[in-house]
């Protein structure tokens, strides 16, 4: 399931939250210098708040609520006993306490539809190292509330909450930490708010239905910190495999007032065939690698972010071993709007954002050598969304169209406007590499019957498939990248023919910091 994020080489209902205004929240341990340069009020209206779940977790009910089946913490395997014995939409109120499974490694709950957990004030269920599973199996539109969900050992890519990814489950005021695998799993028309999803092994939530695509998701109002704690990446070196959320085959996701930070590797990060997002109103800080990445998908709207001090170790890793790829913090990759795929928007519009001192800014990135049938997809075998059958990519007809053009992801129409970009060298401790707005490809080499070969696709996502920059706010020492990483440009460059990019921008090189 773990897909690479990076190019092949370039030869080849309201919530009870406590919130905090962003200007004076307090970093977790280890966290980065605060710029010097403040954003405008007017440019962080909609994201100057964090959602402090973890710090301060919503209680449940105290009593159990009238109808409820209680369940006795001293029981060991009280909780999937009582769930098996009782009818479907059955409410079960855990006793403050910790609350146990038997200790086989597949002892789990398996709820009936419609079934309620509620979790009394200091109500934890434990998965003491030996349970893989806390919550699995089919049944629909079931509900967690109020409880806390620790030390289960998921295997890699698997999930603790919903480990078979059922539909229309709803996740409130939990918390999921310490487990191996991901936190949780997703399912269709699920709704995870208000949770704390934190120093999960793997994930914190894995959005991936083995059968079928997820639609209408919602992650809302949570704190997502400190996961990937086996550092997947280093084990399975170019896995893509980590992130505080992934997100696969996704259609339809409202992504909004989230606190992402101090993730080993990629804050957010949907990857292949995603559709239809909107990424709002979060606060995305301080996480090991890139903010959001948005890779081979389609239709997104990203605005009213906070998003700083993201990149650091990743970007600084790459540049340190002389790399010269634009590693960024907003990174698209062979994405891009498509209006004959249903949406809300036909295109990628990223506007109204905060970019603070992140390790580089936006990368918009083609790799020619990824597509249909291609031994290059990195996509496990996937194909666009406009191609079914991914054997007709083949030559010849992979050559003439409509194959042409849709056998391959595009990142095109993509509009990135009214954001406002910092950057204050000093502060991210940089001399070099860390300051790049970039558009480009790879010349492209292989297979040997690819259509794509040569210069054509970094040509097209340049100048021909509606990328744009525009009436943004550039302030501190920015430098712009153009059709491939060799081009590195001045303002002049950037604005100029033929990339006109920025038109209607407002620069000030020496006031970042």
């Amino acid at each position: 399931m773990g897909m690479k994020r990076r190019r092949w080489a370039f030869a080849a209902a309201p919530l009870a939250l406590a919130l905090l205004a962003t200007t004076g929240c307090e970093s977790t341990s280890g966290a980065k210098a605060e710029s010097k340069a403040a954003p405008s009020a007017s440019a962080t209206s909609a994201a100057r708040s964090v959602a402090r779940v973890c710090a301060n977790p919503a209680a449940g009910p105290a009593k159990a609520p009238a109808g409820s089946v209680t369940v006795d913490p001293e029981v060991v395997g009280d909780l999937a006993a009582k769930t098996k014995s009782n009818p479907p939409n059955t409410t079960f109120w855990l006793r403050p306490g910790k609350h146990r499974l038997d200790p086989d490694r597949y002892a789990q709950v398996i709820p009936k539809k419609g079934d309620r957990y509620l979790g009394a004030p200091g109500a934890v269920l434990d998965g003491r190292k030996k349970n893989q599973y806390a919550f699995g199996g089919s049944a629909r539109n079931v509900t967690i509330r109020y409880l806390t969900v620790q030390r289960f050992v998921a295997p890699p890519d698997e999930g603790v909450v919903n480990h078979d990814s059922a539909d229309g489950w709803v996740i409130e005021h939990a918390t999921i930490q310490h487990n191996d695998g991901a936190g949780l799993m997703a399912g269709a028309r699920q709704k995870v708010r208000a949770s704390c999803l934190r120093e999960n092994g793997q994930y914190g939530m894995n959005a991936y239905k083995a059968n079928g695509r997820i639609s209408g998701l919602v992650v809302e109002g949570n704190e997502i910190v400190g996961n990937n704690t086996g550092d997947w990446e280093r084990r399975r070196e170019g896995c893509g495999c980590t992130g505080g959320i992934k997100f696969w085959a996704v259609n339809g996701a409202d992504v909004r007032g989230n606190w992402v930070h101090d993730n080993r590797g990629t804050g957010l990060w949907a990857d292949t065939n995603n559709n239809d997002f909107r990424i709002e109103n979060n606060v995305l800080q301080d996480n090991d690698g890139a903010a959001l990445i948005y890779e081979t998908s389609y239709n997104a709207v990203i605005r009213n972010n906070m998003i700083r001090r993201n990149n650091w170790v990743e970007g600084r890793r790459e540049a340190d071993r002389g790399d010269t790829f634009p590693f960024a913090t907003v990174y698209l990759s062979e994405s891009g709007g498509e209006p004959r795929i249903k949406a809300r928007t036909d295109k990628i519009e990223i506007y109204r954002n905060v970019l603070e001192n992140n390790w580089s800014g936006i990368t918009l990135w083609e790799n020619a050598d990824r597509f249909c049938n291609s031994p290059a997809n990195t996509s496990s075998g996937d194909c666009t969304l406009l191609v079914r059958d991914a054997d007709r990519c083949a030559e010849p007809a992979i050559a003439k169209p409509p194959l042409f053009a849709d056998c391959r992801w595009k990142t095109q129409r993509v509009d990135i406007h009214d954001n406002r970009f910092v950057l204050d060298k000093s502060v991210v401790k940089c001399t070099a590499k860390c300051d790049r707005m970039a558009v480009l490809a790879n010349y492209g080499t292989y297979p040997d019957w690819s259509p794509y070969q040569g210069e054509r696709v970094a040509e097209a996502v340049t100048t021909k498939q509606h990328n744009r920059w525009h009436d943004n706010v550039y302030l501190g020492p920015w430098k712009f990248v153009a059709h491939d990483p060799s081009r590195v440009l001045d303002l002049g460059q950037w604005q100029g023919t033929p990339y006109q990019q920025d038109a209607g921008s407002t620069f000030r090189p020496q006031a970042g910091g």
